[in-house]
Order: structure tokens, then sequence, then C-alpha cells
């Protein structure tokens, strides 16, 4: 054991190194990137492929591959189920293609190849240029540079660069196709509306198409897409002037064109179960369908077949089923029922169109989010599994949108500013409750039945005789209360009303009131309406909390609706959060400050600084005793509220506007400026230990955002809850608060065992023999008729096995084999640790089992050092007397043990008087400070 005087020293080596350690460390301490959710697809074209299977009933399987930005995603086709994310590419990837079990991308100057998700082969571009669009040819793959000056082959095996084409000037190629049958022969358009025909085997162009042989148009126009048809030697062209021609490649003849009206052509897909029709895709979200029978006669249009610009749209070979792909990050299936019929949407996958700005946990379990966009959607997005993810429904918008020619999202309602729920009665009523940008009522939503709620809570009221109707402003915030039966709204006007959610009748109003002096002495606004910018009810229904733009927190009765308490801030405040079970309220300022207020005492207790952009949104940990906080400086920050510390923070390479803490305390949820999913990230606490100092703007790092795949597998596969598995808790410091064995040399340590285990060992014989049974067990006066009667046999000799003797004479207990194996000069340490673990039974037993001179003497000395140590005291106690009273008949007579004994005698009353020293004057001190205090 080190000296005090030894102590100074280390503790000044590890203050010096502490700075050291911290520019060092790289990664973050409480949260680390775990996955990404509600990624569908981005503008790049899906990749379909098709399986055929001996034997299959079925018919051939489906596997459909989207861009997810700098990863991908590969879906089965028939339930749309997740099957593999690829990792991080190291840029964005422009171009995706499929060759039996193996994914390229195109990512920069980079061709990746990827084999169930997992690197095995890359080509990169010399010339360090990026490459735009790729494409599989035999056992070569095709890619085009970013300027569409040259084409470049690599061996898809070996990934050696076997040649580049370079195109004429005035030609910038922008796509390959390969026309069926023909060998070594690819078509390459370009953006001045050309198409050659090359060799690329002997890399010559063999014939060159031109611009106005290919289209109609007077001014030259770009081709976005070419298409393989059914037939031989015809191909599909699309231009960004919404031309589509069918043309003969051989016969050089253009034999049918169409137009297009609303943009471009995106994407073109000729049916191939046996009837001729053609599906056209534009970049306004439509989807055209053409029989070529006909020469080229629309057969229907799906006016906003996706909500943004179509990617891509593809036929399923031999079946009736159109699958499309949009900027709207979602892929949908069409079925036609009969050749002429109208189609229907069979299945999809979607998520968000644009970034989400509220998220919100649903539920106690964790397991599903609630999330706003300026789509003017709220979706529920599955944390266990994608496929559970769901848009809540509006009503039926696409039948009216078919019927008026318009858009679906004009019929939405507008962007979600504010939403609440409490899911106490979700299976009786309208749970959620949600405020629309720029109206005057909030709506109900049903989470159990997915879809819009019955009422429609307005602010307009009846004024005078005349029955007029006064708007009374917009929604600003929104609250559901913890029981869930009630509902309140505020308007930018002031006023603040709660309905009943099962009828939709509206119960009370609650006023803030005129604009407090001081307020309107700081604003200079006295007459004035104050906006409410947030509301929030405990969890007994006993306080409604409101936050006015102003600087106010007012408190109002429940039940009364009477203004009881008005704190008055020196600052704006730009919304409020309560939990409820703890009664904080979180306030954000318009002073980058974020106040916590008790909302029993009604006074601020913490104040939350530091940040170099204005709050965005906060959470509470499920135990209050974190603040998670978002800001414009692109940083996540996390306080611990008892002490006001900043205990994490890092720094996203995106702005995060909104997050959520799950109620189970495993994950943070993220939502991104520039990003449609939402970001989980595991909670290092609740898998580990985490131990937390103060952290200064230097120790804040940049950290990537998840990824789709998560924590990398060895599969590649997304396993999203055994990918925590990964997850490495850093090595535990030496925590200067634990306690060490010995706290100090002159000071008694005891076992820290349950008294009830020594008075047992020394009770034991009296607890036996009062266990005893006081008769022995009788035999059955007559036994069953069903049982055998056993006859008894003579008392015949018990047959002697030397075997077992001998046996049992060389066995030694571990009792005698730790006592023997234990140093004489030492503490016997890893002696008394077993002997702790043993019951009072056991050892009362192991001490009558000393019976040689040796193993007496050894307990001996075995009891002195112990003493001597000063450690187990009232267990050598108990020991010393069992062993005493059963031995103490063999120890006066044998002299061989005199003077181990007379050693722990004199050690035994130096010890015992040192700890009745110790207690008399614990005694002392405890009676003096209850006499002083």
């Amino acid at each position: 054991m080190s000296s005090a005087s030894d102590t100074p020293p280390p503790r000044k080596r590890l203050r010096q190194d502490l700075p050291s350690t911290r520019t060092t460390k790289r990664e973050p301490r409480l949260f680390v990137p775990f996955r990404a959710l509600g990624l569908i697809t981005n503008d790049v074209p899906f990749v379909l492929q098709t399986r055929s299977y001996k034997g299959a009933t079925e018919g051939p399987r489906i596997h459909l591959l989207t861009c997810l930005g700098k990863s991908w995603a590969l879906w089965e086709g028939g339930k749309m189920g997740l099957l593999f994310v690829g990792p991080d590419a190291p840029e964005q990837i422009s171009s995706l293609a499929m060759d039996g079990d193996a994914v390229w991308a195109a990512s920069g100057p980079n061709v990746l190849k990827y084999i169930r998700g997992k690197e095995v082969l890359r080509g990169t571009n010399p010339l360090g240029t990026s490459l735009s669009y790729i494409t599989i040819f035999g056992e070569h793959i095709l890619a085009l540079t970013e300027d569409g000056r040259r084409m470049l082959l690599w061996d898809t095996t070996t990934g050696a660069l076997d040649s580049t084409i370079e195109f004429d000037v005035g030609f910038t190629a922008n796509s390959i196709l390969h026309p069926a049958t023909y060998i070594n022969k690819v078509l390459v358009s370009s953006s001045q509306g050309s198409v050659q025909l090359w060799n690329i085997r002997s890399q010559m162009c063999i014939h060159k198409f031109p611009a106005s042989r290919l289209s109609s148009g007077v001014d030259t126009t770009q081709i976005t897409t070419m298409t393989q048809s059914p037939a031989i030697d015809v191909v599909g062209i699309g231009f960004t002037s919404g031309e589509i021609s069918v043309y003969d490649v051989r016969a050089d003849e253009r034999l049918m064109r169409m137009f297009m009206d609303g943009g471009g052509v995106r994407s073109l897909g000729f049916r191939s179960d046996g009837h001729p029709v053609l599906a056209s895709a534009s970049s306004a979200g439509h989807i055209a369908l053409w029989d070529l029978n006909s020469g080229g006669r629309l057969l229907h249009m799906i006016r906003g077949a996706h909500d943004g610009a179509i990617s891509a749209v593809e036929w399923v070979p031999g079946q009736p089923v159109l699958i499309s792909s949009g900027d709207d990050n979602s892929v949908k299936q069409w079925l036609f029922d009969s050749p002429t019929a109208e189609p229907r949407l069979l299945k999809f996958r979607s998520g968000h169109q644009t970034p989400p700005h509220i998220i919100r946990y649903y539920g106690d379990d964790g397991k599903q989010l609630l999330t706003a966009s300026r789509d003017r959607s709220l979706r529920c997005t599955s944390v266990v599994r994608d496929s559970r993810s769901f848009e809540l429904s509006q009503g039926s918008l696409a039948k009216k949108a078919t019927a008026l020619s318009i858009p679906l999202t004009s019929l939405k309602f507008p962007p979600i500013t504010s939403i609440s729920y409490s899911s106490s009665r979700a299976k009786d009523w309208d749970d959620i409750l949600t405020g629309h940008t720029d109206e005057t009522f909030a709506r109900t939503w049903n989470m159990q039945s997915k879809k819009l709620g019955k009422h429609s809570l307005g602010f307009a009221d009846a004024q005078g005789k005349s029955k007029e109707r006064k708007v009374l402003g917009s929604v600003k915030s929104v609250c559901v209360t913890a029981c869930g039966n009630f509902g309140l709204a505020s308007s930018s006007t002031g006023s603040i009303h709660m309905w009943n959610l099962q009828s939709g009748i509206k119960r009370k109003t609650f006023d803030v009131g005129p604009c407090p002096p001081e307020v309107a002495l700081r604003t200079g606004k006295k007459k004035e309406a104050r906006s409410v910018t947030g509301l929030a009810s405990d969890a007994l229904n006993t306080v409604v909390v409101a936050s006015t733009l102003d600087g106010t927190i007012n408190f109002f009765d429940f039940h009364t609706s009477k203004l009881e308490h008005t704190l008055t801030l020196s600052s704006s405040v730009v919304s409020i959060l309560l939990h409820r079970d703890t009664g904080l309220l979180a306030v954000i300022c318009d002073d980058m400050v974020v106040r916590i207020v008790d909302i029993e005492t009604r006074r601020i207790v913490r104040e939350l600084g530091g940040f170099r952009g204005r709050v965005l949104d906060i959470t509470f940990s499920p135990d209050s005793r974190w603040i998670v906080t978002t800001s414009l400086d692109s940083v996540i920050r996390t306080f611990d509220v008892p002490t006001g510390r900043l205990i994490d923070a890092f720094r996203t390479s995106s702005v995060a506007t909104t997050l959520s803490f799950s109620p189970s305390n495993d994950f943070l949820a993220t939502a991104h400026v520039d990003s449609v999913g939402v970001y989980l990230w595991a909670n290092r606490a609740q898998y580990g230990e985490t131990y937390f100092q103060s952290v200064s703007d230097e120790d804040i790092t940049e950290v990537q955002l998840p990824s789709m795949q998560g924590v990398a597998e060895d599969e590649g596969q997304l396993l999203p809850w055994t990918a925590l598995t990964a997850l490495t808790v850093e090595d535990t410091p030496e925590d200067p608060f634990s306690t060490p064995p010995q706290l100090d040399g002159d000071l008694i340590t005891l076992t820290l065992l349950p008294r009830s285990r020594w008075q047992t060992l020394l009770n034991l014989e009296v607890i036996q023999q009062r266990n005893k049974p006081k008769e022995p067990p009788k035999a059955p006066e007559q036994a069953p008729s069903s049982y055998p009667l056993c006859q008894k046999t003579g008392d015949a000799p018990k047959k002697d096995t030397r075997r077992l003797h001998h046996t049992s004479g060389s066995t030694q207990s571990v009792f005698l084999e730790k006592l023997d194996a234990s140093d004489d000069s030492g503490d016997f340490e890893d002696f008394f640790s077993f002997a702790k673990t043993l019951s009072p039974a056991a050892i009362d037993l192991e001490l009558r089992s000393l019976v040689t001179l040796d193993s007496l003497k050894a307990f001996i000395v075995a009891l002195t050092r112990r003493l001597e140590s000063r450690r187990d005291f009232e267990a050598v106690q108990t020991f010393q007397n069992v062993f005493l009273r059963v031995h103490a008949d063999i120890i006066v007579e044998n002299a061989e043990l005199q003077a181990e004994l007379d050693t722990l005698m004199q050690v035994q009353r130096k010890e015992s008087e040192r700890v009745l020293e110790l207690i008399a004057s614990s005694l002392g001190t405890l009676s003096f400070v209850r006499e002083t205090l």
C-alpha cells in the first residue's frame, strides 16, 4: 500500500496528461451513429432484375436496386422488403447496375463492385473525372465521364481498364444502350439530340443518327432516355421537349412519335407480355400509356403518379406490372387488370419527400416516430422495421386529384407547425392533435385507424345577436393532456381554448391577459395581441402553462382557467417542453439560452448557454436528467440537468432541425435540413458504463451521420438490433470515488456480509438441536394393495471396499488446499475469500475437519495474520470462537501449539482494544453532534 507522501505526484501527472487525452479523442462519448430510417430512393434511376428458378410456381423473383445517396438498397419486389443495404461510397452515387449477384455503382471517378453488401472490386478513372453513367456489357462494364467526352471499359472480373473511347467535339454523351442481338455494338445518346452506334471491340463509330431524323423539333433538344423494345432493331427515345420517338435503328427510320404534356420525358418502358404498350414518365410526375397498335394513341394518363419528377419506369418481364420511382422518395408498382383498363396502385414503399421538421416518439415503447414534413404529410416511421412505416391518410385525395386533373400535393393540408399526442385513450378516440400553417383550427388524428380524425377544433366564436363569426387567429401551438381526454390550442392573438377530444366540444378558454408593465416597458408594445408560442399541461391536470412571444410564462389553473402566476423572462420565448413526471419546463429563448423552470415553485432553476446559433429544438431524456439540444451552429449538445454542465457535444455535417429522445432511453432520433431520412443515434449509457466530464468548444468534433446500413455486419445485411453488439464502450477510467479494499492502515475493515451468517455459525449447534425431529419416522400401518410388500432380509454384513477407503483417505477439501497453499507471512487473502463464500454449515464442517496438528497450527497462524492485516474483523472473531470451542481440549494437550496460540492471544488483545477505542471515539463524536444540533 502506498504511503500518503506518494499520493500527490500521480495526481499531478494525471492532470497534465488530461488535455492531451482530450485532443486525441475523436469519437462521440454518449451518442453513436446507428442507422437511418425512411430512405427509399432518390433521383438516380432504379435497376430491375428478375430471376427464374426451376420448379418455382409463383413466377420469377423480382429485385429492385435503388440509390440512397452514397449507398444503395436492394429490395425484394414481391413484398417490397429490404434485403441488403450497401456501405457508404466515397462520393455520391451517380448510376447503378446489376450483374448477377454483383452490384455496380459509379461514385465520383470510381466504379465499385459489391457482393452481398461488401465491396470486392474497384476501378478508377485514370483522368480523375467523375462518372455519370454505367451499364453492364457482357464481361465488361461501360462508363461515361461526367463531361460526356469519353467512354471507359473495365473488365468486370479483374477491374482492369481495357480501353477508352473518345467522342468527337460537339458530341456530349449521356447514356448507353445495348440493342438486343447486336454483338459488340452499343448506342450512345448525346445532349445535342443525336445518337451514335459504336463497335466496342474495334473502337469505331459505325453510324451516326442526326438529331433532325430522331426528333421533329425546330430547336435541338436533349435526349434523356433510350429503351429497347420487344421488337428487334426498335428503340424508344425520349427528349426534354416531351417528344417520344419509336425508331428503327437498322432502317434508320422513325416509326412513330408522340408528345407528352407536363414536362420532359424522363424514362420509357415497353410492355413485354404481348400487349404493345409504351409507358412514359415526365418530370412533372405523370405517367402516360401509349397504344402502339393504334399509331401511338394515348390510352391513359396517370397524373400525379409521383409527387415529384419520375426517375425511371420499367415493366416486369412477362407481367402486367409497371414499376416506377421518383424524386419523391418512393417506389410504386402499378397493376393492369386488363390490356385497356386504367392501372391501379398495387404496392409501394415511400418516405418523406422533403426533410422532416418535426419528429416525436409516439407511445412508451420507443418503436414508432411521428414525423411531419413540408411535403404536407404526417407519417409514422417504425424504428423496428421499415415495412411498418405508413402515412396517415388525409382522405380520398387521389380520386379528387384525378377528377380535377391537379397534383395530389395541392389537395393536402398545409404543413404541420405543432404536434402533440397522448396514447392513454388511443383505442377509444382520436389521440393526436396538430396545428397547421395559417389555419385557424387544429386537426385530430387517429393512430389506430391510421387516418385523419373526426374533429376540426376551430377558434371561431359567435359574436352578438347577429351570430357573426369572428376569427380569433391562426393556430400556433397545441397540447394533448396526459389523460388523453382534452386538447388545447393557442392562437396568434393570445387566446387558448380547450376541447373534449371525444366529442369535439369546447370546454374552457384561457386568456393570457394584457401585457405586464415590465414587459411592455422592454418591448414597447402595450395593446398588441400577445402571441402564444407554447402550451403544456401537467400529469395530473392541475395547471396549464403557456409561453408568449413577449417573454412570459403563464400558469393557469386547469379547472377554473384562472391565471395564477406570470413569470417574466429577459428574452422572448420561442417554444417550451414539459417533462410531466418531474415538472421541469424547458424554455427556448431568443437570446440563445435554454432556461429550466420548476412548475411547482415557478422559478428558474437552471440556465443553459454556450450556443453559437439559435436553438432549434430540445428534448428530455426519460428520467429528465439530460437535456439534448440542437442549434443553428450544427452542434447537438447534451446537458446534465442536476449540475447544469455540458457533458457531450458533437457537430454534424448538416444542421439538425429537430430531435426526440426515445422513451426507452436507447436512441436519439434527429432530422436534418438536407435529408429526407430520420437518423438514430445509440445511447452508450444504455449498454455500458459511461463517465462524463465537462465539455468545452475544443472537444467538439464532427461526426458522420448514420447510414442506412447501420453498423457494419459480417454479412453486410441490415440487422438493426444486432448491430448494437458492435458498440464498444471505452475503457473505464479509474474512478477516484471508488472505495479501496482498505481505507487506511489504522482502520478496521469488515466483510460487509450479512450479520445473520455469523450469528448462525455461532449458534449452529443450538439451531441443529432445535430442528432435530422429536421421534423417528413411523412405517405405514398397512401398505396399499397395489404396492408389493417388501420382505425383510437378515442383516447381511456389508462388503468392504478398499478402493473407497483409499479414495477417501487421499482426498483433501478445497478449504484445506487453500489453507496449505497460503504464505505464512501473508494475509491469507485467497483463503479467507473462499471461506466467506461458504455457508455456515459448510464452515462448521470444515473447522471440525481440522484433525491434524499441522492443520490446527496453520489455521491459528491464518487467524493471527488476518487480525494483523485488520481485515474481516467480525469473520475472524466468529471463526476463532467456533475453532476454540471445537478443538480447545486438543490445543491444551499439545504443547506444540502453545507458541502460535500465545501470539494469537496477544494480537487479539491488541486489536480488540483498538476497536473499542474507535467505537468509544465514534460514540463520543456522535453524542457531541446530537447535543450541539
